[in-house]
């Protein structure tokens, strides 16, 4: 029977490395008990969740992902999207996909639109001149396609890891080691602000390429990612366009090159915002996002798929003992659609 149904999840694995592989300054990194329990719990929420499309972030060895899907039972069912050089030398994203409904070869995109700029002179008089000179997203953005009908339209999707909202580190730089006595009560402040800029170009850049593929095509996208920000920060903004949620009625809605946030709709069915992935200093954030295309909007006049359901993993996140436990220090996001085209 055609499927009636599609889901999409995301998951940030909390640096998936094999034991005893270096994690950032962290020479000895997991060990093997480490390592097993998050084997096991990572195998746990995919059973439990089982989307249909995996979006994963701070996977460091393709070892990894395979060992969690063995653990899961679930080699036989989904095709592992990892860069096949991946060897815990870095982090990037990577995905699992219902085998029958993957199409073609997934891509990993590291550089920016080679015409993206972030450069202004100023718009008014009062306004000095701006340039920042990025050209590559921190994390590799994984794209792919994926078919959930035989006689339906592709559908593209994008899984990406924004630049964290932790100060980058700028004490190794010249200009702060030839005047330490000062900037070292800006280190935060720098820090922070260098960190948000960075965030604010991937962005951009992000936003570039889906707008160049989305543009006059009608052709359905997927972001999904720890974008480490909430759903109404300036960077997701960026990302989404702004969409107006026409509430009116259906068949009226809907933007060329607009994504919706899977949390704000989901608000709108529950009249409650209760969507938290993260928690740091007791603040409860939403940073890991699903955002779909006009396709996915209720309301749009272009709609292919109806909104059907959000489910959020989050209780894990209430006891700060993931190195303890092998659960991730994000929460998992699933969103459910059914096939209901206009």
């Amino acid at each position: 029977m055609p499927r009636t149904k599609i889901s999409f999840a995301t998951c940030n694995l909390y640096n998936m490395n094999i034991p005893g592989q270096p994690i950032y300054t962290d020479q000895d990194g997991w060990d093997e008990d480490a390592y097993k329990k998050k084997v096991d719990w990572t195998a746990s929420v995919i059973s439990t969740l089982s989307a249909d499309v995996w979006g994963f972030q701070e996977l460091w060895h393709k070892t990894s992902l395979n060992d969690i899907f063995v653990k899961a039972k679930l080699t036989d069912d989904y095709k592992l999207l990892i860069p096949g050089n991946h060897t815990g030398e870095g982090i990037v994203c990577a995905g699992a996909v219902k085998k029958k409904i993957l199409v073609g070869d997934p891509e990993w995109i590291k550089d920016f639109p080679e015409k993206f700029k972030l450069r202004s002179e100023g718009d008014d008089d009062q306004t000095s001149g701006i340039s920042v000179a990025i050209n590559k997203f921190s994390r590799p953005v994984l794209h792919f396609n994926i078919r959930p009908r035989s006689d339906g339209k592709i559908i593209s999707v994008y899984v990406a890891h924004l630049k964290s909202k932790s100060p980058t580190k700028i004490s190794a730089e010249e200009w702060y080691t030839d005047d330490r006595n000062y900037y070292s009560k800006h280190t935060e402040n720098i820090g922070g602000a260098i960190a948000t800029i960075r965030r604010t170009a991937e962005a951009s850049a992000l936003r570039m390429i889906l707008t160049d593929e989305m543009k006059g095509t009608d052709s359905p996208a997927v972001v999904l990612g720890d974008l480490n920000d909430g759903q109404h920060s300036n960077t997701v903004n960026i990302l989404t366009n702004q969409p107006n949620y026409l509430l009116s009625g259906f068949y009226k809605g809907g933007g060329d090159i607009d994504l919706y946030t899977v949390g704000t709709l989901q608000e709108y069915r529950s009249q409650r915002d209760v969507y938290y992935t993260h928690i740091y200093q007791n603040l409860k954030e939403s940073l890991d996002h699903i955002l779909v295309s006009q396709e996915f909007y209720d309301n749009s006049k272009k709609r292919i798929w109806a909104f059907n359901g959000m489910e959020i993993l989050n209780d894990h996140l209430n006891n700060d003992d993931h190195k303890e436990t092998g659960t991730s220090d994000h929460g998992v996001v699933k969103a459910t659609f059914e096939y209901r085209p206009i």
